[in-house]
């Protein structure tokens, strides 16, 4: 049996995190190293390694993660705007391999971002 990803272990609760949200789909958490003032990742609970990885059957939960997602940057008073950012693969920049959705505001965003 493969080991359990960073991720993984948050969602069994084996190590701690600051959870914002939680449902029976996801969990959002502020990362431990923000690159903002505002930096959470939204996961879903089910283990999809990437976006590569979304097969047609996960449509409704790719949704509801949107609108978790639109819903947070409202609590957390982003009305000045945010970015949503997916990393995809090695190049893409993507380090834990549980696709994870960064929501990042509360600061001028730059253009291009990498």
């Amino acid at each position: 049996m493969p080991e359990k990803n960073i991720f993984k272990k948050i969602i069994d609760k084996e190590i701690p995190a600051d959870i914002l949200y939680e449902d029976e789909q996801c969990l959002a958490f502020r990362d431990v190293a923000p690159q903002a003032p505002i930096h959470v990742l939204v996961i879903p609970k089910k283990e999809i390694a990437s976006m590569d990885a979304i097969d047609h059957e996960d449509a409704e939960l790719m949704a509801h993660l949107w609108l978790v997602i639109r819903d947070l940057a409202r609590q957390l008073e982003l009305d000045q705007g945010y970015r949503v950012v997916v990393n995809c693969g090695e190049q893409g920049g993507q380090t834990v391999d549980h696709l994870h959705f960064h929501l990042l505001g509360g600061r001028m965003l730059d253009w291009p971002p990498g």
